[in-house]
């Protein structure tokens, strides 16, 4: 089943190539990326959560030179769930206003898809270290060829070289495992002792890569270049998905293999995530373009996470990985709504150019208010429980930390409703013509992001019950 969650978007673009008429292009692009999302819910339905064994395991080693080895367990999951479920939300977003090199847009974002799922279910550090990177290259090309601004090249070069230069410590330490154990193979990486001295080189080796990726400060510049200049599809994929790469990356790495280490370097790890967390807040509130307003502000929430993470609790990481996930349906539905719905009826992003669209659009402003509260961490969202369970987490290790981080929420707050009320309300800007409310289309959008993190925000134990195994087993081995 996993292989077919991986080759079915490769075989997808095969047979988009010869294909010439747009609108059957985009439909099948639509349906492969359904039929994924079809397979991914299957397996969460096959999938044992009383096991910490890896599930859906296929191993090719025929040659001598490549060994492929691919699982999945609640860990990865989510994040497998997360990137299939975005996807098609993704290719709709951009549905009507791609019409040049269309069929290379969507061969982009179904390639896109499969390398995501490959770094998330790779059990060979190796492996993951490849799929980690090669996103690089296609989200390099989305932004120059699909994005908008004179700036894009700018943009997408900060981001290739950024994420790219952050890596090479990441792979540089994977050689070095190799070279002492023999392998790069998880599980027996996870049974072999490495000295706190090696593991202290190790973990600021992965640290700096995945740090880069998150971003936490001061690797934040590229981000919101990125978000401002990339076409929506690609800031929909790069703040649902890509970000969690690095997320996962920590889990996986960090807190499995370098316990010893994590636990020497958490008062770092915490001390540089609320920094970010701080400094995100105060950056995010005097933003003018809206685009770069919720990339801040997803740099805020992923410090959050790391909080989480750093906390290295049951409460702290669960919560981390509920707020990462709550993550990837709000960001995006802000995006759909300030660089979607908005930008493509106004032609701007610029607050002060927008005022008074709760007079022509009522019906978008309710789901913006909407998705704004969920954004500051309102109750009975997702991104509440991620937030309160992460600060639950990192307050049993240091409460100041915790005070800190609680902060963030405050600001969120700040500046999420700020954004709103300069919006919606106040009198009709008069640099803007009368424009249509949202259509059927983005509507669908919005809604489809909108019920999982409201359903999941009342209901948690649908992903804890299948968490508490797997991260209980990560904090017990590694005690």
């Amino acid at each position: 089943m996993i292989t077919l969650l991986l080759f079915i978007p490769v075989l997808g673009s095969l047979i988009l190539l010869p294909l010439k008429d747009k609108i059957l292009m985009k439909n099948l692009a639509l349906i492969v990326s359904l039929i994924n999302l079809f397979i991914s819910i299957l397996m969460w339905v096959e999938f044992d959560a009383s096991t910490t064994q890896y599930q859906f395991v296929y191993e090719f080693n025929q040659l001598n030179f490549f060994h492929f080895n691919v699982g999945i367990d609640g860990i990865s999951l989510y994040f497998v769930l997360l990137t299939t479920f975005v996807t098609p939300i993704a290719l709709l977003s951009n549905y009507t206003n791609i019409h040049n090199n269309l069929k290379y847009f969507l061969i982009s974002f179904l390639m896109l898809e499969t390398l995501q799922i490959f770094a998330f279910v790779s059990l060979d550090l190796l492996l993951f270290y490849v799929f980690f990177e090669s996103i690089l290259p296609i989200i390099f090309i989305i932004i120059v060829i699909f994005g908008h601004g004179e700036n894009r090249f700018r943009s997408a070069f900060l981001l290739f070289l950024y994420t790219l230069a952050g890596s090479l410590p990441m792979l540089i330490c994977i050689l070095y495992i190799y070279s002492n154990l023999g392998s790069t193979d998880f599980q027996l990486i996870s049974l072999s002792e490495i000295n706190l001295n090696s593991q202290k080189w190790l973990w600021l080796g992965f640290f700096i890569a995945f740090a880069v990726k998150t971003p936490l400060y001061p690797f934040t510049i590229w981000l919101p270049k990125a978000h401002a200049d990339s076409v929506l599809a690609g800031s929909i994929l790069l703040a649902a998905t890509i970000l969690k790469l690095a997320t996962y990356g920590m889990l996986r790495v960090l807190v499995n293999f370098l316990p010893d280490a994590t636990n020497y370097f958490s008062p770092l790890l915490q001390s540089i995530a609320v920094i970010t967390i701080i400094y995100a807040s105060f950056a995010t509130i005097i933003q003018q373009d809206t685009k770069k307003l919720i990339a801040y502000s997803s740099i805020c929430h992923m410090g959050v996470v790391v909080l989480g993470i750093g906390s290295n609790t049951l409460q702290g990481i669960e919560g981390a990985i509920l707020l990462a996930i709550a993550h990837g349906f709000v960001s995006p539905a802000l995006f759909i709504c300030v660089g979607g719905i908005i930008y493509d009826r106004t032609g701007t992003r610029i607050i002060n150019y927008l005022r008074g669209l709760v007079l022509y659009m009522p019906v978008f402003t309710i789901l913006f208010f909407i998705f704004t509260l969920a954004n500051t961490g309102i109750p009975l969202s997702l991104n509440f429980l991620g937030e309160i369970l992460s600060l639950i987490g990192i307050f049993q290790r240091n409460p100041i930390i915790a005070v800190l981080g609680a902060v963030g929420i405050v600001l969120s707050a700040c500046y999420s409703i700020f954004l709103y009320n300069r919006i919606s309300y106040g009198s009709f800007s008069p640099h803007l013509k009368p424009i249509k409310d949202i259509n059927r289309r983005e509507f669908m959008l919005l809604f489809s992001l909108l019920l999982p993190t409201i359903i999941l925000g009342i209901y948690p134990n649908v992903i804890l019950d299948s968490l508490h195994v797997s991260i209980s087993s990560l904090l017990y081995l590694n005690c």
